[in-house]
């Protein structure tokens, strides 16, 4: 069932909203080789400590590296220079929940892979855009392939959904789609809107549980932000 939330309500998932993103910041300042993996989730649980948070299981975060698309819990590993680390975060504050994603590279970063972070970046930004009331969903996930397709990066079936008392509702946000489909967008409808590419423009992926990695052994990366659909045009709830 989707759901549309009120007034209070919103503002109860901004401010979880508010702590995804300061646990997005502070991992992002603490990201530098020579830290690792598990050491990250620390930073993140003191931020989410402070705020009341809680997360949906035993880490805050997940991570990702290099051709990780979807990762698992911080482990021991400590990333080197030049690594591609996606982080995605999903709290809970007083009953509601958020959830944002961002990529980096650490130390020196190739070309490639920042013209991917930048490309997943501009899809987030376009499909916030594209979220307007009146509009239908596939409008959203358009605006997001077409980021992805024009530069050739792979779009594996993956994305966003919607988030409320639960972690993950209805509807799913795909990263591509045609505009004229999907529900029409209604004030008061919260979403998660999660672009991911892959640098090596396939499909193919190889399941490793928890994690999945690109079957061609390139870089993925993903970038994401809660939002609302609100009369005058789209809302994020997590950004900085």
């Amino acid at each position: 069932m989707i759901e549309l939330r009120d007034r209070d309500e919103i503002e109860a998932l901004e401010a979880a909203g508010s702590v995804a993103a300061a646990v997005l910041r502070a991992v992002g300042e603490h990201a530098v080789t020579g830290v690792s993996l598990a050491e990250l989730d620390e930073v993140a649980r003191e931020v989410a400590d402070r705020a009341g948070a809680r997360p949906l299981g035993d880490q805050v975060i997940s991570t990702s590296l290099n051709d990780e698309i979807t990762g698992g819990p911080p482990d021991s590993r400590v990333p080197e220079d030049g690594d591609l680390l996606s982080v995605a975060v999903t709290l809970h504050l007083e009953g509601w929940c958020t959830r944002a994603a961002t990529s980096l590279v650490l130390g020196t970063a190739r070309p490639q892979d920042q013209a991917l972070i930048d490309a997943t970046r501009q899809a987030l930004a376009d499909g916030i855009a594209a979220a307007q009331p009146g509009a239908r969903l596939g409008a959203v996930c358009r605006a997001i392939g077409l980021v992805g397709r024009s530069a050739g990066y792979g779009i594996p079936p993956l994305g966003g959904h919607g988030l409320g008392r639960q972690p993950r509702q209805e509807p799913a946000v795909p990263n591509d789609g045609h505009p004229g489909r999907g529900i029409p967008l209604r004030p008061g409808l919260v979403l998660s809107i999660e672009p991911i590419f892959t640098a090596g423009g396939r499909d193919h992926l190889e399941r490793d549980n928890p994690i999945v990695r690109t079957g061609d052994e390139s870089r993925a990366a993903h970038v994401g932000h809660t939002l609302v659909i609100t009369d005058h045009g789209p809302r994020v709830l997590t950004a900085s």
